[in-house]
């Protein structure tokens, strides 16, 4: 399951090199995060309680496969409703994922006599350990088959001075991507689908349907409609998830700035497209490794020193990228920023998802709903801006996004500090929106 979903994160970083024309590219992705703030407004609760984690995780994995089946023949007519159909799909995946999670931690903890809490850490460490250790093989074959590609020209010297932060040029007709032979791209494509209707076997025979009863009994005992429905922005009520709204956007202004700016105007622009994959191997080796680390060691240090290393990190990654122009003759640079990068996004999807998994307990999938929806508008958001506006300036917006967050991030962590949420009772894990939830719900509120 993993091992997929960043096949398609290595699909998602050539975007913007590999369909550049008329940005198609980055428009087909800001349509995918478009279509997943939509589906995270309503479809995550009403799938995962009526079919468990399990098979919404199936389906959700079937929709990411159609994305890859779109760029076999990449068009205007074939990205954009397979970005919808993923969109779609990749809310209700990503919820179901984070649910599983926390309701293993929350049935682990009495067995390990832990606080909840670390234990569902410890497992969003190993969960981001596999998911972003797959990075490695996704991108690695991308860059093993685009380099093995016949026609790979050059870079000029007159074409390296559009590379970087520097200059403020069109970006479309001034980029130096040249677009691989369509016999290789189908390879990849076809490895990637390949891979993913793997996956979706795999976890159809082999995962545990470990809310089986639970849904079950939701779908034996019907509850209003609209109380399901409408669960992602009830939970708004909570004025801890409206303040951690900035944290979670960020989420999505960074990767999509390293998956489509940095690959595109710093690697591929001063190195060609064939390198975006060991670029990106960098940011998943080193992702993964420190999400495993962070994971366990979040138990000893809390989280909020974990939140300050990752925002001291990528605030000099951002005055560094500001200042940088990139050439081939520093050839070692253009994998440190990713390393770097890969460091600072194992604690912001580790300890957001956990922290969501925390603070939110009885509410467990409108909670990853609402976490998938604002990370995404971080993606449309960033974007939808990209094509118009320059680097430099999407560098600062970046650091104006990672200083609010963490003022409203360790706002809330002192808050919890002084107001602790009440951990989930042993057995309970299907506490919804009706009068008890609500209870509950006004008493952890802030």
């Amino acid at each position: 399951m993993t091992q997929y979903h960043n096949t398609y994160g290595g699909l998602q970083s050539l975007q913007s090199s590999l369909n550049a024309e008329d940005g198609m590219g980055v428009t087909s992705l800001s349509v995918i995060y478009a279509s997943i703030i939509l589906s995270s407004m309503f479809l995550p609760p009403i799938l995962i309680k009526n079919l468990g984690c399990k098979w919404t995780i199936v389906a959700g994995m079937g929709c990411y496969v159609t994305y890859s089946i779109g760029n076999l023949y990449p068009g205007w007519y074939t990205l954009i409703p397979t970005s919808v159909i993923l969109g779609m799909g990749g809310s209700p995946l990503w919820s179901a994922k984070c649910t599983l999670l926390t309701i293993s931690g929350n049935l682990q903890a009495p067995k390990e006599n832990k606080k909840a809490a670390d234990v569902i850490n410890k497992y969003f460490g190993i969960f981001f350990l596999i998911f972003q250790s797959s990075a490695v093989w996704g991108n690695l074959m991308s860059s093993l088959i685009f380099g093995s590609d016949k026609n790979i020209t050059n870079i000029s010297h007159e074409a390296l001075q559009y590379c970087g932060a520097g200059v403020c040029a069109d970006i479309n007709s001034n980029s130096t991507t040249k677009k691989p032979a369509q016999q290789l791209v189908w390879t990849l494509v076809g490895c990637y689908i390949g891979v993913g209707v793997l996956a979706m076997i795999i976890v159809a025979v082999f995962l545990d349907n470990i809310d089986r009863d639970q849904a079950r009994e939701f779908r034996d005992n019907r509850e209003p409609f609209w109380s399901t429905f409408l669960a992602t922005f009830t939970l708004l009520k909570d004025k801890r998830l409206v303040i951690l709204i900035p944290l979670t956007m960020y989420s999505g202004f960074e990767q999509s700035f390293l998956s489509g700016e940095y690959t595109k105007n710093y690697v591929t622009c001063a190195l060609g497209i064939h390198y975006v994959g060991y670029a990106m191997i960098c940011f998943g080796a080193t992702n993964s490794l420190c999400s495993f680390i962070f994971g366990r060691l979040a138990e000893y240090t809390g989280r909020a020193p974990l939140f300050c290393v990752a925002a001291v990190t990528n605030f000099s990654c951002i005055l560094a990228l500001l200042f940088w122009r990139p050439h081939p003759d520093q050839l070692p640079v253009f994998f440190v920023f990713p390393a770097l990068w890969g460091l600072a996004d194992a604690v912001w999807q580790t300890q957001t998802n956990s922290l969501y998994g925390v603070l939110f307990p009885r509410q467990k999938e409108a909670a990853f709903a609402n976490y998938r929806m604002w990370e995404s508008l971080g993606f449309v958001i960033a974007f939808a801006y990209s094509t118009f506006i320059c680097l430099d300036i999407k560098l600062y917006i970046l650091l104006g996004v990672l200083i609010l967050s963490m003022v409203t991030y360790l706002w809330v962590e002192f808050q919890e500090r002084k107001n602790p949420t009440l951990p989930v009772e042993e057995g309970i894990y299907d506490t919804d929106f009706s009068a008890k939830g609500d209870h509950i719900l006004n008493q952890t509120s802030l």
